[in-house]
């Protein structure tokens, strides 16, 4: 038991979670040569046919289960039909859950509660149900929402979960669901895999039920955009070791689960809306290692710091970095029960301190600058030792934009650019004052931009 229970665990971490519409084990025909290999599946979906049809092709199934009902009944209906792990998605009571933990026995149960009550360590999947639908932020008469930059305003789970990956080793998940009574092309589901990607997480896949009804029907559109979705998520399975890459910006953000940093729309979304490179860094990981290379740090909450954690940022201040904390008055808003998304009048008290940190940043490059990408969002990661670098970029208007320019710091010998269903690319990178220039001829709904340091002379 112990042995399948290890090998469970090994394989979570290799998974390609998406909800499956279907029992039928004949639907598992659309998983052939698509990279999706585990299937969150609904109560009336669950059979022991289906999890061995499952199984043979190397695909797990992992039965999802809510607050309310009996929740070891069910566990125990999912050992009998043979499934390898349950989904717990909402807030379970805790003598709830032990007791499905309880009837589970070797099944590998994943937690996917509200963003609140998390956990990041000693779990096989760090996950939340809880998320935004990734796109521009379009008001209710049909206009798009201003970012504090003036760009348009983009709904995205990108800072709350590089802050989640900033705090342990464990997969993270995402479960949010495209919005309701809504049909959606095959690109929307490119942005929000790739709106968790960048961040080093996994969107669980999630169709509309138009899209999944005509999947399952054969619906040559739908097939096509299924076809996509695959090509998507490969991209980023054959690039794995992305994901092993940290922050490599020059600016670090202290914060925690206290002052906001599980909520979106705070001050790390709006510094990505900006495309300054931000390295967020987990209150309870603040050491003088974690401010390592930073030129700037900006103390969120000063107040909530014990003492130690407060000197190792005068220590980075006394060695030359700038150090930007809150208002002493200051607090981060306060979240409702099971709230995940700051309101406008949280947000615009929150755009304080980052028209601060904008104005301290000022037009100083901390990573990477870029040009012509108002309707994108960017993340720059770096290898161990940081000799190899990759810039996520993340297109979220529905068409392609030309001619983007990227100044970093650093200087890099070679440039390539991935896109999904295309060979690299080799650009070419020019010196400019500040490092390396690199201009894309192209992006459409997502690219990866893999630079190459020179050799030291």
């Amino acid at each position: 038991m112990l042995l399948a229970l290890l090998l469970l665990l090994a394989g979570a971490a290799g998974w390609i979670p998406a909800r499956w519409p279907s029992g039928d084990a004949k639907s598992l025909e659309l998983l052939r040569d698509h990279p999706v290999n585990c299937l969150l599946l609904e109560r009336p979906h669950w059979s022991a046919e289906f999890a061995a049809a499952a199984r043979a092709r190397e695909i797990a199934t992992l039965g999802v289960v809510r607050p309310g009902g009996d929740g070891a009944e069910a566990a125990s209906h999912a050992v009998r039909c043979g499934l390898d792990g349950l989904v717990l998605e909402g807030d379970f009571a805790e003598n709830t859950a032990r007791a499905i933990g309880e009837a589970a026995g070797k099944l590998l149960l994943i937690e996917l509660p509200s963003r609140g009550a998390m956990r990041f360590d000693g779990v096989p999947v760090s996950g939340t149900f809880q998320g935004l639908w990734p796109g521009i932020h379009v008001d209710a008469g049909g206009a798009a929402k201003a970012a504090p930059t003036g760009a348009p305003w983009i709904d995205t789970n990108f800072g709350f979960l590089s802050f989640v990956r900033a705090l342990g080793a464990a997969p993270v998940w995402i479960g949010n669901l495209p919005p309701e009574k809504t049909v959606l092309p095959a690109e929307r589901y490119a942005a929000a895999i790739a709106d968790a990607a960048m961040a080093g997480a996994r969107w669980i896949v999630a169709l509309d039920s138009d899209f999944a009804r005509r999947l399952l029907e054969g619906e040559a559109e739908a097939l096509r955009g299924w076809r996509r979705i695959g090509q998507v998520l490969r991209f980023y399975e054959e690039n794995k070791e992305w994901r092993e890459f940290r922050p490599h910006g020059r600016l670090a953000m202290v914060v925690d689960t206290g002052s906001g940093a599980l909520a979106s729309g705070g001050i790390l979304d709006m510094i990505a809306t900006r495309h300054t490179p931000v390295r967020p860094v987990p209150a309870r990981r603040l050491d003088d290692d974690a401010l390592k290379g930073a030129l700037i740090a900006v103390n969120v909450a000063p107040y909530a710091l014990p003492e130690e954690k407060n000197e190792a940022l005068r220590r980075f201040a006394r060695g030359g970095g700038t150090l930007l904390s809150s208002p002493p008055e200051w607090r981060s808003p306060d979240l409702k029960p099971g709230q995940f998304v700051f309101d406008e009048k949280e947000i615009a008290r929150m755009e304080a301190i980052f028209r601060d940190v904008n104005s301290l940043a000022g037009r100083r490059n901390l990573g990477a600058r870029l040009f012509n990408v108002s309707s994108m969002l960017s993340s720059l990661l770096a290898a161990p030792g940081g000799a190899r670098v990759v810039l996520h970029l993340v297109n979220y208007s529905g068409y392609p934009v030309e001619n983007v320019t990227v100044h970093l710091l650093g200087r890099y010998a070679s440039a390539r650019l991935h896109q999904p269903g295309v060979e690299p690319r080799a650009l070419d990178p020019y010196p400019i004052e500040e490092g390396t220039g690199v201009d894309i001829p192209k992006v459409g709904t997502l690219a990866a931009l893999v630079l190459e340091a020179a050799a030291p002379r």
